[in-house]
């Protein structure tokens, strides 16, 4: 068993970054009481004004006011958190929030499928860069030593038990996961390394610290394996990004809503499915939210099609009151089954994928403009297909081949008849609705070269009846 720890130590900090337009922008984030507001993170911009965290608002607004605040919700830190698992539950099924702003995740099984390890290390890298969250990745036989060495490490990948003992060794006590006391008392015991904490005696640690020192420490070593609480994804998508001011131009919200899709089609590549509903909520200050679904044919998961979808349809919306915050919701997740594609793709560089080109079409010219074809069980061509609002089921084979184009009615062929290919084939049903039909339906070559499907009354010789053409 293999375990990485993905250390995601601005976690609150980057997700309120990658809402944000101009995310290079001075920004820092607050908290504490209103009497003694206190910096908790600042982003690069911001520290090079001279803000840091832990300073007091008063005293970074002395310094700068060139600077954005936005008070700190732990609420919506532990959200990014979930939406991060949701995330690494399509590398494994074995994935712990346990630690705070970190994710375990256990990629033994999973590199044969996946793997090697550097390979998956810079998916997983550029995975999480897309997603706009800095990281720091550690790969450890053991789950609790993986997080502890992702304090001070980056880009570790330690292959046996031995390995991962010498580099827990060489840990500062102060970055090892102690308690800060513990971490105080050693230091002033001249322990400065986690090695020469495990090199006293069991029962000196168990004299002199809390029981909850040993547990960790053999947690951290392999002598005790922990039970981690796993992670599931939940069968819903929920997420919402606040702006901070009023948006009254369609154009306005692009990004915010590309972030979101984005966000949608990383969480169901997590969980394998796909989405074929969704709603675009918008909301606004003292009204009820105006709600903007989104239905698609087939499920589908690619996040440019969803973008494009959503984005048509918000554009739909006739009159934009101003919009303080955009919300996505998803209740229905199927699975997913990918579209069949040949190994070597010959479609033009240009040409969209069907899937694609489909719902473009609807989104801009309705719901009921574009929709797929069942087969029912009725002899009758009038009758034997009729519209639905899912595509992508196949029609049963018929006895006898049917034309590509059923015309709406029957009209007189005016084309000469060069020959008959095939017929008759007697169609005589529907008595029992007062739909009578008794024709002889045969298939006729033209004079002109095209294929026709045509039928005269059943038994007599008289004109025929154009019905379809073959392709």
């Amino acid at each position: 068993m293999r375990w990485i720890c993905i250390l995601l130590p601005h976690l609150a900090l980057d997700g309120v970054l990658r809402s944000r337009a101009d995310p290079a922008a001075p920004l820092v984030l607050v908290g504490g009481p209103a009497q003694r507001r206190v910096l908790l993170a600042a982003n690069p911009a911001a520290r090079a004004r001279g803000l840091r965290a832990g300073q007091p608002l008063a005293a970074a607004q002395a310094i700068s006011r060139d600077f954005v605040a936005i008070d700190h919700d732990p609420a919506e830190a532990a959200g990014w958190h979930r939406f991060l698992g949701a995330w690494a539950y399509g590398f494994s099924s074995q994935v712990s929030l346990q630690y705070p702003g970190a994710l375990l995740v256990e990629i033994g099984a999973s590199l044969s499928l996946l793997g090697p390890w550097p390979r998956l290390e810079a998916r997983l890298r550029r995975e999480l860069t897309a997603l706009g969250f800095r990281h720091r990745i550690v790969a450890a036989p053991q789950p609790a030593a993986a997080r502890v060495l992702a304090n001070a490490h980056d880009g570790l990948a330690l292959p046996g038990v031995e390995a991962m003992r010498r580099a827990l060794a060489q840990m500062p006590v102060e970055r090892a996961g102690l308690p800060r006391e513990v971490a105080t008392a050693c230091a002033r015991m001249g322990l400065v390394r986690l090695g020469q904490v495990l090199a006293l005696p069991r029962e000196s640690i168990a004299r002199r610290f809390p029981a909850e020192v040993l547990r960790h420490l053999d947690a951290v070593t392999g002598d005790r394996v922990p039970a981690l609480e796993s992670y599931a994804p939940p069968d819903r998508f929920d997420a919402r990004i606040e702006f901070g001011f009023e948006v009254t131009a369609t154009p306005a919200l692009a990004f915010p809503l590309k972030r979101l899709t984005a966000d949608l089609a990383a969480f169901l590549a997590g969980r394998d499915g796909g989405v074929q509903r969704f709603v675009l909520q918008l909301e606004h200050a003292g009204a009820a939210a105006t709600e903007v679904p989104v239905g698609l044919l087939s499920t589908e998961r690619d996040a440019a099609m969803l973008l494009e979808m959503a984005r048509v349809r918000l554009e739909r919306v006739p009159a934009l009151a101003p919009v303080q915050a955009l919300r996505l919701v998803a209740h229905e997740l199927p699975a997913f089954v990918p579209a069949h594609r040949e190994l070597f793709d010959e479609r033009p560089q240009q040409t969209l994928p069907w899937p694609q080109l489909r719902e473009r079409l609807r989104a801009r010219l309705g719901d009921a403009a574009v929709h797929g074809l069942r087969s029912r069980a009725d002899h009758r061509p009038e009758r034997a297909w009729q519209p639905e609002d899912e595509a992508g089921r196949t029609p049963p084979a018929a006895a006898s081949p049917r034309p590509g184009w059923l015309l709406a009615r029957p009209l007189p062929l005016r084309e000469a008849v060069a020959a008959i290919l095939a017929g008759p084939e007697r169609i005589e049903s529907g008595w029992w609705d007062g739909g009578d039909v008794r024709r002889d339906y045969y298939r006729v070559a033209t004079a002109a070269g095209p294929q026709a499907w045509a039928w005269r009354p059943a038994g007599e010789d008289g004109p025929l009846m154009l019905h379809g053409w073959f392709a």
